[in-house]
């Protein structure tokens, strides 16, 4: 029960990231944002895994392979996309950027992984691909500076290589410890390019801290716990599929939450992203 409905879950909980940006971000510097972000989710999980008696890395290899997952899918994704729609990328156009991924994770996987990626995957893919610029397509006609897709570029190296990092070197530990052992290193991180920056800018109103709440329940310990398990059980380039609809999620979600613009070309792309992921799965 639990390997059917993981990935769908994880898709609902993923795309529901806009909430807590769209409410977050006009109060607080991006990087400033996530690293408060980080540092509660550890210390929630570290109660947790304390409380819970959970299992901890066992050596330092262990602790430094998860370490270098949490700065890859944390520290450079996350930190790349606020930045890049702080910086005046449109959401459209990041979204797309990272969307990338699932391609770009097929064609890394055979040679890193072994993993064999059939030809009904590929078309799978690459209908993907398609349906998600469907679904963008009515957002990409806004004007921005190019140096904003440096960003949306980190953050599309950062989830590819992290997920394959981590289902190489550690697919499998404690979901509560495991997420002390991600995080730390990216709120180090984090911190030292916040205060290097000197932008530690927050204005703590009801709207941001609902949106902080948010992004640490639903997103970091909800959505981050049910990718690991996905990457444990799964090959990477299904999990990587996934991401394809996360977009048409997040538009339906943003039309039902906040009446936007939802037309028959992005309903149309909806379509064919489950088709493709449907086939990249199957």
């Amino acid at each position: 029960m639990l390997a059917r409905a993981a990935p769908f879950l994880f898709v609902l909980l993923w795309s529901t990231g806009f909430v807590g940006a769209k409410l977050g971000l006009p109060h607080a510097a991006p990087l400033a944002f996530l690293l408060v972000r980080y540092i509660a989710v550890i210390g929630l999980m570290a109660c947790l895994a304390l409380a819970l008696r959970a299992p901890w890395p066992h050596d330092g290899r262990q602790w430094f392979h998860i370490g270098v997952s949490g700065l890859l899918v944390h520290a450079l994704y996350l930190g790349g996309v606020f930045v890049a729609i702080s910086a005046g990328l449109p959401a459209g156009v990041t979204a797309l950027v990272v969307g990338m991924q699932p391609l770009l994770t097929a064609t890394v996987a055979g040679r890193l992984l072994g993993e064999q990626v059939l030809p009904r995957q590929w078309t799978g893919l690459a209908l993907g691909f398609v349906g998600v610029t469907l679904v963008l397509s009515n957002k990409l006609g806004t004007a921005f500076d190019v140096d904003a897709l440096w960003p949306a570029i980190a953050a599309l190296v950062g989830i590819t290589a992290g997920t394959l990092y981590q289902k190489k070197f550690c697919p499998r530990f404690d979901w509560r410890s495991g997420s002390v052992a991600q995080f730390l290193p990216t709120a180090v991180v984090t911190g030292i390019v916040v205060f290097a920056l000197d932008d530690f800018r927050i204005a703590w109103t009801g709207e941001f801290v609902f949106a902080l709440g948010w992004l640490v329940l639903v997103l970091s310990i909800g959505a981050i716990s049910l990718l690991n398990w996905l990457i444990r059980h799964g090959s990477a380039v299904n999990v990587a599929s996934l991401f394809y609809l996360t977009p048409p999620t997040t538009a339906l979600l943003a039309w039902l939450l906040f009446g936007e613009t939802l037309t028959g070309m992005a309903l149309l792309g909806m379509a064919i992203a489950v088709f493709g992921v449907y086939l990249s799965r199957r």
